[in-house]
């Protein structure tokens, strides 16, 4: 559902605006609602239909809290995620903290990931860039996940 990667920006109040080809199928599937939160893994922030989100947010809450790493998790995965609305032109407003977690200043890319979207600073999705492709001409081991990919 949501490829590709698209350079936007963003406004000194925090607006944004999803280009038209991300936007139909949000508006489309869940009427423009979404949930962003934060990546715990990277510094961007991501972006679901709030019926996937709903989903996710189930499986999140039903992990083993008494574990200290999953309750960490669930503490930042499920305490920055923000209901929001896209309006009638596909804009949205991020909240500061959000913004604030990943870094967002005015030039930011945002990314397909088939289920969801990540939002990136332009600078930190350059330097995730330059490290992919460090890691690539490196002797990298590449996780046996991958190895059963057929491309």
């Amino acid at each position: 559902m949501f490829r590709g990667v698209q350079h936007i920006n963003m406004d000194a109040k925090g607006r944004l605006a999803i280009p038209a080809r991300q936007r139909e199928p949000l508006l489309s599937q869940c009427n423009g609602q979404i949930v962003v939160s934060i990546d715990t893994q990277a510094t961007c922030l991501v972006i679901y239909p709030l019926s996937d989100w709903e989903r996710i947010e189930r499986e999140i809450q039903s992990l083993p809290a008494l574990k200290p790493a999953i309750k960490r998790f669930q503490r930042l995965m499920l305490g920055y995620a923000t209901d929001l609305e896209l309006d009638t032109s596909g804009r949205m407003l991020l909240p500061a903290p959000l913004r604030e977690y990943a870094q967002l200043e005015k030039k930011l890319v945002l990314v397909g990931q088939v289920n969801k979207l990540e939002v990136w600073s332009e600078a930190l999705w350059l330097a995730e860039q330059e490290q992919a492709l460090l890691e690539r001409g490196s002797a990298t081991e590449i996780p046996e996940e991958l190895l059963s990919l057929s491309l």
